[in-house]
């Protein structure tokens, strides 16, 4: 089968999606206002609340949601075939995935720019909100460990990519520096940005002398540093350690210092990357050489596990935290949340699926990618690789060198992976300080001290557990468990949603579908990853890391929705204000 129609029927579906379906949701369930004050200018701040024009928003929504979690998990999911991985990322995209974001966002500049977990406590109760920020909580504290992980892993085994990505910061600095205080446009100076970056890129692919290399500065993989560490885990730890540095500093910074800017020239870099591939699938055509549906994955059934494997590349309770947490907070106008939000989640969609068919297309033979794919668990740790050549493989079609292509590919991944986890350390610091609040422990609510938490916790995540990997696998050990905590806070923020819309005396059943879909695959899922693989009871080993965080959120969630259900079906619910 020729891989060019899977790009076409996908595009296809997205753009008959953004064009008629968000459009239609905007005008009669969100019924959107031009004329509404959002919290941008009602609290402007210069800080968190910035009126930001939508193009500038979009970018910094879209990269800070975008991550590697739409390239890993897809990349993951094709293990049980191109076909299921495909419907879900286009169909999950469109009826799912988009109203969420889009309604996140929307729920959140109708409450003050707050976030869905302080909205829980309006529409469900206090209990719930409570419950509800320790979901978020565990959630972004393993998206910083499980984003962390992948940065240090790919500046490890591609070290020609170190020195663009560092060099995007300064950069970003400059842009903010010139848009905010000289009034600047930010468009030719994030493409010059860009046009740096990938020069050195190149040149660090021929020049090794530019590669950022710490494993052989330690001394090779075979060489023994300290502690008992080996060369390559003393560059990962050092990656780790200078990663939570940056992200502290990052995410304590004005928005308009580093993160918007850097997050411009991020939603560039990913339109450019974006056009190589699917250029290069232009004038390539592969043949898609894995199987429709794999008859040899029989160690792991898809039926539910391939929604949570897939997880931001159809629909992410993330995305809802970044829309209520940082864009709410920046969005100019009411209107403008139907680009940001919905076509955020579309171009979400459109990275996971040319990740599908990079994966799909990078085997000479079915033979060869059943031999990769042969168990789950060689999928998992496998398939951001066979991302990489693949979309290395699809940029030689328009003459960009293997070697050139890996490095340009590993950066696009990095910088958004880089992306959401500033962003999440950022968010983490907003909810430490909202419990702290909560619970009057006025030290939390201190920015630095808040920031200081997040940071510790996060590094201590990754770096502590060991696994198959060793020392620092506490990233790789975590994806099990991020892809169903992601997808049940979905679902609560859909159940969020569908109660405001209800109250409103709108048409619910748009987000309540996906919601009840959402919430039947992920607690599906979960109860047989807690009950019967992490806790050793249904003859898998005890893993009291995966059983015991698994568990609590199990247990979160399901308080959640008893209190919902109550204030779903209330004949008389408080008086609805203008800002509900």
């Amino acid at each position: 089968m020729n891989s060019l129609w899977l790009a076409v029927i996908g595009m296809i579906v997205f753009a008959i999606g953004y064009r008629f379906y968000s459009r239609w949701v905007a005008e009669k369930i969100y019924r959107l206002d031009p004329n509404y004050v959002t919290p941008a200018h009602q609290y402007s701040d210069g800080v968190d609340f910035v009126p930001t024009k939508k193009m500038i928003l979009w970018g910094h929504h879209f990269t800070s949601v975008a991550g590697a979690a739409p390239i890993v998990g897809p990349a993951i999911a094709v293990y049980w075939g191109w076909l299921p991985a495909f419907l879900w990322v286009t169909l999950g995209t469109v009826f799912a995935a988009g109203v969420h974001d889009f309604g996140t966002l929307v729920l959140s500049v109708r409450n003050k720019g707050q976030s869905v977990g302080t909205i829980t406590n309006k529409l469900i109760g206090k209990r719930a909100k409570i419950m509800f920020l320790f979901i978020i909580l565990i959630l972004v504290l393993m998206v910083n460990a499980v984003f962390a992980w992948v940065i240090a892993n790919l500046f490890v085994s591609f070290p020609a990519s170190v020195l663009s990505v560092f060099l995007q910061i300064p950069l970003a600095i400059w842009i903010g520096y010139a848009v905010y205080k000289k009034k600047k446009g930010m468009l030719l100076p994030s493409l010059v940005a860009l046009a740096v970056m990938y020069g050195a890129a190149i040149l660090a692919s021929r020049v090794p002398a530019l590669q950022i290399d710490l494993v052989k500065y330690f001394g090779g993989a075979d060489n023994t540093v300290m502690f008992g560490l080996s060369g390559v885990s003393m560059a990962f730890l050092v990656w780790i350690i200078v990663l939570m540095v940056y992200v502290y500093i990052a995410s304590t910074l004005p928005v308009w210092k580093l993160l918007q800017p850097r997050d411009y020239i991020n939603s560039h870099q990913l339109v450019v990357g974006l056009f190589i591939l699917y250029a290069g699938l232009v004038f390539l055509q592969p043949d898609v050489t894995a199987p429709a549906m794999n008859a040899a994955a029989t160690d792991v059934s898809w039926f539910p596990l391939l929604f949570i494997t897939i997880a931001c590349g159809a629909i992410s309770g993330f995305h809802g935290l970044v829309s209520s947490g940082t864009s709410s907070k920046q969005l100019e106008k009411e209107t403008d949340a139907r680009f940001v939000g919905y076509a955020g989640a579309v171009g979400e969609g459109i990275l996971a699926l040319i990740a599908i068919i990079a994966v799909v297309t990078v085997f000479a033979t079915k033979a060869d990618f059943t031999a990769a794919y042969s168990s789950f668990a060689a999928a998992s740790s496998g398939g951001l690789g066979n991302f990489i050549n693949g979309a290395a493989q699809l940029a030689t079609g328009i003459w960009i060198p293997a070697d050139i292509a890996r490095t340009i590919v590993s950066i696009i991944v990095v910088s958004f992976a880089a992306t959401t986890l500033d962003t999440s350390v950022r968010l983490m610091r907003y909810i430490i300080a909202e419990i702290g609040s909560e619970y009057n422990i006025q030290a939390l609510t201190k920015t630095h001290v808040a920031t200081t938490v997040a940071v510790v916790s996060s590094a201590a995540l990754v770096l502590l557990p060991k696994g198959p990997n060793g020392f620092g696998s506490g990233g790789y050990l975590l994806w099990p468990l991020f892809g169903t905590s992601n997808q049940l806070l979905a679902g609560v923020s859909l159940l969020l949603i569908s109660i405001w819309l209800k109250r409103q005396g709108r048409n619910y059943l748009v987000t309540f579908i996906p919601m009840v879909f959402v919430f039947f695959m992920t607690l599906w899922a979960m109860i047989q990853q807690v009950v019967f693989q992490w806790s050793g009871y249904g003859g898998g080993e005890l893993n009291m890391l995966l059983f015991g965080i698994g568990g609590l959120i199990l247990i979160f969630v399901f308080w959640i929705i008893i209190e919902a259900i109550t204030a779903f079906s209330r004949n008389n619910p408080p008086p609805m204000t203008k800002e509900m």
